[in-house]
């Protein structure tokens, strides 16, 4: 397999096919719900806590570096005083039970097929043996125990596979000069949205706001009317491609034939997940 190739492979699996399960964490209410039994009031409290825990105990400021793109005093509201309210632990617990929930109510009757408890079987090596190497998010994560039930075991692998790759955008972010409000702008635009209509540059007033676009401006990598320029174009398709060619070594434990059935595993669970929605229900089969 080329390296091209497998970056492709990687970001169709990572990206297309896992990472939709695990957003249950955040599109899906079953997940806020079992934080907010902890105590956790409104979303991000327990979004902090329990998307930090596998670090354990650790400043505001450790938070907001490692998760990147975070608007200034957004992590702060909520680290450390989150851990007043529940441990690191019981946030853990709790996530992964709104999650399991999640899943289950929205896979219906595939949660239980053999295609998905071989799907998790096989996410999970690739998941586990990843390169550890500058992905802090995605090595607290190892630290944990692997569940046995295979909707547990699949949202944990995907979880484990999708912080592995976010640790690996935030690299090539760095290496190429972007900070987390303008990787916001870039993802904004390449979404076809202006950035003040997206949701993650919403903590910034119009000053703030302004002044990201311009330093962008400065640099020739956004126009006049907020659009890519040549090289700005250039320059988020070579962060997309770094990303991916960063993720691409979680597979290589994974045999060809392998990734084929993990991906011929994976496509119906997220056409389930397309076609009901985060907050839908399965039909009854």
């Amino acid at each position: 397999m080329t390296t091209s190739t497998k970056d492709a492979v990687a970001n169709r699996l990572t990206r297309h096919l896992l990472e939709p399960i695990h957003l249950v964490a955040y599109m899906a209410d079953d997940a806020m719900h079992a934080l907010q039994a902890l105590g956790y009031e409104g979303y991000w409290p327990g979004y902090f806590a329990s998307r930090s825990a596998p670090l354990g105990r650790v400043p505001a400021e450790v938070v907001d570096a490692l998760f990147y793109n975070f608007a200034p005093g957004e992590v702060a509201a909520c680290i450390p005083s989150c851990w007043d309210v529940a441990t690191p632990e019981a946030a853990l617990a709790a996530n992964r039970e709104g999650c399991v929930a999640a899943l289950r109510r929205i896979l219906g009757d595939l949660a239980d097929s053999p295609e998905l408890a071989r799907a998790a079987d096989l996410a999970i090596r690739a998941a586990t043996n990843a390169p550890m190497e500058g992905r802090i998010l995605y090595s607290g994560l190892r630290s944990l125990p692997v569940p046995d039930e295979p909707v547990a075991k699949l949202w944990h692998a995907a979880t484990l596979l999708r912080e592995h790759r976010g640790d690996g955008h935030n690299i090539a972010l760095v290496a190429a000069g972007i900070d987390g409000q303008e990787a916001h702008v870039l993802a904004a635009i390449d979404g076809g949205q202006t950035p003040r209509e997206y949701g993650r540059l919403g903590p910034l007033d119009d000053e703030q706001l302004a002044a990201v676009v311009d330093g962008l401006r400065d640099r020739g990598l956004v126009d006049e009317s907020d659009k890519f320029t040549s090289a700005g174009r250039e320059l988020k398709d070579h962060i997309e491609a770094v990303t991916d060619r960063l993720a691409a070594p979680a597979y290589d434990c994974l045999a060809p034939a392998e990734i084929d059935q993990l991906i011929a595993d994976l496509e119906p669970l997220v056409a389930r997940i397309d076609a009901v929605g985060y907050e839908g229900v399965a039909p009854t089969l």
